[in-house]
């Protein structure tokens, strides 16, 4: 059966594919050969954006902010009230600080604004107590032309902070990924509790002066006013009472005493026998209550007992089986990063550690988890790059030749640095993952220019023939399983559709990284090749 002419034609679509091909290989190829020729100033060209994107990450010009999340968009407002007053009290005054935060908040923002009063949510647990209240701000989903949740909270912070009254008010976000912990947390242990009191507060004054530093709280839980009563044995005998029948009377007076267990349709009752109740204006005229005397006499209450109004101690936390305090502050990420913030509170600390010897501070918070993540990353990173040397060194039969190859990764360290300098993202663990990910993935190109080159030498080419063959066959595929890659990560590493603090990074790190690593690795290896495996060729012929 013959064929036609369309059957065995060219089409447009690819003729022009081919010519833009072959021109892509021309222009490439020239450069390489311009490279070959001076390769110490190709090379040196290389190495110095290297050391320049290593400098930009010492020098800071990188930004670091380790943990960057998508937070949740809920955030609270705490309203701490002294210890002594009562939960009316807490709600007037949460319910004032609901209408500073209602005016703060445009149109559309929040779904629902909730006060409450007698609990308050911590990241850590809840608490309870009539001086505890607390708004809960649910915002609405995030969409453009919407103030993100810092700048909601910042917007409002000045006048929510100073609504009149006597609360101590903060703010509370939701960590919406790790670390769980606040940038600043520091737990202050003493086994005396005035000296750790007095350390807490010292330690909560150096970091409201690091700058950047805000809502600076501790989890100190203060106890209630209470009036200590105990017997006054002299008293007590001097009056012909014995010291246990006065005890007895206080009891019956507070809280009563149970004389009988009864039973109502199968459920035990206590039958309790108390005063009759009464409201006081002051806890002291309890004291008051007369007190019959076996002479016949009457005394009362105070004349019997040694009275002490205290303050209680709230809840009593231990940390490594001491005392503890733990003092927390978010960090404005833009001013100081966590590492900063905390050394500078260590070197504070110092300053003043003489002033409290028996106490002593334990750094934990975000500080943990930076140290956690980077003891972690180390050994993996080298754990990967060990593990391509070994595969690669057993397919190509070659101890240095994978070397070769693994000079993408500087570059692709390089091309990450460059992107998070264009883009001004800070640099953080995720895209530190995003790095170690890129390790495997940037060395594609140079294992397909390298086998490409190994197959024409051992076929009888020259090194120099070899080298230029492989690069100008293998550039169109480079080019596109890079592209592809980069295709299929822009719109999340760029945010097209919708930022994310947390995969973002991931992809940025992957984007700029090929994209730059590919770049350089199409001139950088070539010209490796051609130079060492020349020499190490020569280095064999010499014996013969």
């Amino acid at each position: 059966m013959a064929l036609g002419k369309q059957a065995i034609g060219r089409s447009r679509s690819q003729a022009l594919r081919e010519r833009w091909t072959h021109l892509l290989r021309v222009k490439y190829t020239r450069l390489l050969i311009h490279g070959m020729r001076h390769a110490k100033l190709y090379l040196s060209v290389v190495f110095a954006l290297f050391l320049g994107a290593a400098a930009a990450v010492g020098v800071g010009l990188v930004k670091f902010q380790f943990f960057a999340f998508d937070p949740i968009r809920l955030y609270y407002v705490n309203v701490d009230m002294p210890p002594n007053a009562p939960i009316e009290e807490t709600l007037r005054q949460t319910l004032q600080v609901e209408k500073r935060v209602r005016a703060g908040l445009r149109e559309g923002e929040a779904r629902s604004v909730t006060s409450l009063a007698g609990i308050k949510f911590t990241e850590m647990e809840p608490l309870y107590g009539d001086q505890y209240g607390q708004i809960a701000v649910s915002l609405n989903p995030a969409r453009p032309g919407v103030r993100g949740l810092d700048d909601i909270i910042e917007g409002m912070r000045e006048s929510v902070t100073q609504t009149p009254g006597r609360a101590t008010i903060s703010f509370l976000k939701l960590s919406g990924g790790p670390p769980t912990a606040k940038p600043i947390s520091v737990k202050v242990r003493a086994d005396d509790r005035a000296e750790l009191r007095a350390a807490a507060d010292a330690v909560k004054g150096i970091v409201a002066k690091i700058p950047g530093a805000r809502d600076v709280v501790d989890n100190d839980t203060p106890g209630r006013d209470e009036l200590s009563l105990r017997v006054d044995v002299n008293a007590a005998r001097n009056a012909g009472l014995d010291p246990g029948l006065v005890a007895r009377l206080v009891r019956l007076h507070v809280d009563g005493e149970v004389v009988a267990d009864l039973r109502d349709r199968g459920e035990k009752v206590e039958l309790r026998v108390r005063a009759a109740p009464r409201t006081v204006d002051r806890i002291r005229e309890l004291l008051d209550d007369p007190v019959a005397l076996p002479g016949g006499g009457t005394t009362t209450l105070g004349a019997l007992l040694v009275a002490e109004e205290r303050e209680s101690l709230g809840l009593i936390r231990h940390w490594n089986l001491r005392r503890a305090i733990t003092v927390e502050a978010d960090l404005d990420k833009e001013q100081t990063d966590t590492l900063a913030a905390n050394n500078r509170l260590r070197a504070e600390w110092e300053k003043i550690r003489a002033r409290y010897p028996g106490v002593d501070l334990d750094f934990s918070g975000e500080l943990d988890d930076i140290y956690e993540s980077l003891d972690a990353m180390g050994p993996l990173f080298l754990l990967g790059v060990g593990l391509i040397y070994l595969i690669l060194a057993t397919q190509f039969r070659s101890y240095f030749q994978p070397l070769l190859i693994l000079v993408t990764v500087p570059l692709a360290f390089t091309g990450v640095t460059l992107g998070l300098l264009v883009s001004g993202n800070p640099l953080s663990l995720y895209t530190l993952y995003g790095v170690i990910a890129l390790t495997g993935i940037a060395v594609n190109a140079a294992i397909v220019l390298i086998d490409a080159a190994n197959a024409r030498r051992a076929a009888g080419m020259s090194t120099l023939h070899a080298t230029l063959y492989a690069a100008r066959r293998r550039v169109i595929a480079i080019l596109m399983t890079s592209g592809t890659t980069i295709a299929g990560l822009f719109s999340l590493a760029f945010g097209l559709a919708g930022k994310s603090l947390l995969w973002g990074p991931v992809a940025a790190s992957i984007v700029w990284g090929l994209a730059f690593s590919t770049l350089l690795t199409l001139f950088v290896v070539p010209v490796l090749y051609r130079l060492f495996m020349r020499e190490r060729t020569a280095g064999r012929r010499r014996p013969e």
